[in-house]
């Protein structure tokens, strides 16, 4: 079987990681920003099994494992910090919660 080359799996990652960067800086809305920081962080994992599979060890798993279970407690934390804000505010936009005061 023929091993993937490390270099491809560090092009997928920092292809990903930029897409990423791209949608938290260029986009507005909280919805879209949450999900560009899951793809940055998958891109984190895709480089932690990709060194894992060319250094022949299990660290990389279990460091992706972690990651994987970190950013499942930060979609939940964020996107009920989103609901909250919509509810109170009625905006989605991260242009327009500039004001955190009640």
């Amino acid at each position: 079987m023929k091993m993937i080359p490390l270099e491809a799996y560090l092009v997928v990652s920092v292809l990903l990681m930029g897409l990423g960067l791209l949608g938290m800086i260029a986009r507005r809305n909280l919805v879209t920003v949450l999900m560009s920081t899951e793809l940055a962080l998958n891109a984190v994992n895709i480089l932690f099994v990709g060194a894992d599979a060319h250094l022949k060890l299990v660290d990389g798993q279990i460091f992706a494992l972690f990651v994987i279970a970190l950013a499942a407690a930060e979609a939940a934390v964020g996107l009920g910090i989103i609901i909250a804000i919509f509810r109170l505010r009625k905006v989605d936009s991260t242009d327009e919660i500039t004001d955190m005061r009640g």
